[in-house]
C-alpha cells in the first residue's frame, strides 16, 4: 500500500543572500557589539600597558574571543586605534545633520562638534592623543584622520544644506572646522585637560570668528 501524498506544503528557507531584514538587523547588530567589545578591551589595555605592550592575544583573551575573531574585525592593533577615530567622525556627521536648518554652516559644525564630544571621556581622549603622538605609527595615520574628517564634514553640511550651489561652502566650513580641532585638541592637550572639551570648542570657534571679522 502506497503511502499517501502530502498536502501541504514546506517553507523553503530564504537563500543567505534573501534572509529576512528582521534575521539582518540582528546579525548586524549583534556584529557591532562584537567589534565594539573588542574595541573598549583594546584600548583598555592600550592605555593599561602600552600599546606596543599589548598583543593581539591579549585583546582577543580581555575580550573572551578567539584570536581568529579578533581578525575578523580588525587587520591589526593599528585598525583598532583607527576605528575608535572612525567612530567619532560618524558621530561627528550624524550630529551636524541633526542641528537646526536655519542655523549657519559654521554654527552647526560649532554645536556638532561641541555634542560629539561631550560623548567623549576627556582622561580617556587625553590618554588615547599621548598614545598616538608617542607612536610613529599611530601618529603617522593620525594625521590622515583629519583629510577623512574633512570630507566627511563637507559631505555632511552639503547634505544638510541640500542646495548644490552652496558645495564650495560646505567645503570650506570644514576645513575651517577641521582645522579647528586639529588645533584645538593639541592646545587643549599642550595646556592639560582641565577645561571641559565642549568649553574648549566654544573659546576655539570664538576666535575663529575673530579672525573672520
Amino acid at each position: 500500500m502506497k503511502a499517501s501524498k502530502q498536502t501541504g506544503k514546506r517553507a523553503k528557507p530564504l537563500p543567505a543572500e534573501e534572509k529576512s531584514p528582521a534575521a539582518t538587523g540582528l546579525r548586524e547588530r549583534k556584529q557591532q557589539q562584537t567589534r565594539e567589545r573588542l574595541k573598549r578591551a583594546a584600548i583598555a589595555l592600550f592605555l593599561e600597558r602600552g600599546f606596543e605592550a599589548t598583543t593581539i592575544d591579549d585583546i582577543a583573551g580581555a575580550a573572551e574571543m578567539s584570536r581568529r575573531s579578533f581578525f575578523h574585525y580588525f587587520a591589526s592593533k593599528e585598525d583598532v586605534v583607527v576605528a575608535w577615530q572612525e567612530d567619532a567622525a560618524a558621530a561627528l556627521v550624524a550630529a551636524i545633520l541633526a542641528r537646526p536648518a536655519d542655523e549657519s554652516m559654521l554654527t552647526a559644525a560649532e554645536n556638532a562638534i561641541a555634542t560629539a564630544v561631550k560623548r567623549i571621556d576627556p582622561v580617556e581622549a587625553a590618554a588615547m592623543s599621548r598614545l598616538k603622538r608617542d607612536n610613529p605609527a599611530l601618529h603617522a595615520r593620525d594625521q590622515l584622520k583629519y583629510e577623512k574628517l574633512e570630507r566627511a564634514l563637507a559631505d555632511g553640511l552639503a547634505q544638510r544644506s541640500g542646495r548644490k550651489s552652496e558645495r564650495l561652502k560646505a567645503r570650506l566650513v570644514a576645513m575651517i572646522a577641521t582645522g579647528a580641532m586639529r588645533v584645538g585638541g593639541e592646545s587643549w592637550m599642550s595646556e592639560g585637560p582641565r577645561e571641559k572639551p565642549e568649553a574648549f570648542v566654544k573659546r576655539t570657534f570664538d576666535a575663529i570668528r575673530a579672525i573672520l571679522k
